[in-house]
């Protein structure tokens, strides 16, 4: 016959093991929206796709346009010589990509004086 502490120590374990054998939710889709003159709306560890996409649009002042990302960062730059002007934005896996990558757009697009005007990543990016 097992001891009460015995018993005891057994459960504990066993908790342990579901504990850590339970998977985690899975939030991992988020959106960026992206507006004129430096508008923007960013979403992110939300359960679904389009309840992101529909967050990041909630955010964003203006006509704007949403661009998702799973599990990865997005970036926005702007010119700062002219906000309403030359804009780049990028979703990559991870967010110096995509600072970099939001910039070097923005200098592509006829953009003076670059800079990021918000970034955001989703789940593991």
């Amino acid at each position: 016959m097992l001891s009460f502490r015995t018993a005891r120590g057994r459960a504990m374990a066993a908790l342990m093991v579901l504990a850590v054998a339970a998977p985690a939710p899975a939030f991992a889709a988020g959106a960026f929206a992206i507006g004129k003159c430096g508008a923007y709306g960013q979403a992110f560890d939300y359960p679904a796709e389009d309840a992101a996409r529909l967050a990041a649009l909630k955010q964003c002042q203006g006509d704007c346009e949403a661009i998702v990302m799973r599990r990865a960062c997005a970036a926005l730059s702007i010119d700062m010589t002219n906000p309403c002007g030359p804009h780049g934005y990028a979703v990559r896996p991870q967010i110096s990509s995509s600072l970099n990558e939001a910039t070097r757009e923005c200098y592509k697009f006829g953009g003076k004086e670059c800079v990021i005007r918000a970034w955001a990543c989703d789940g593991r990016g």
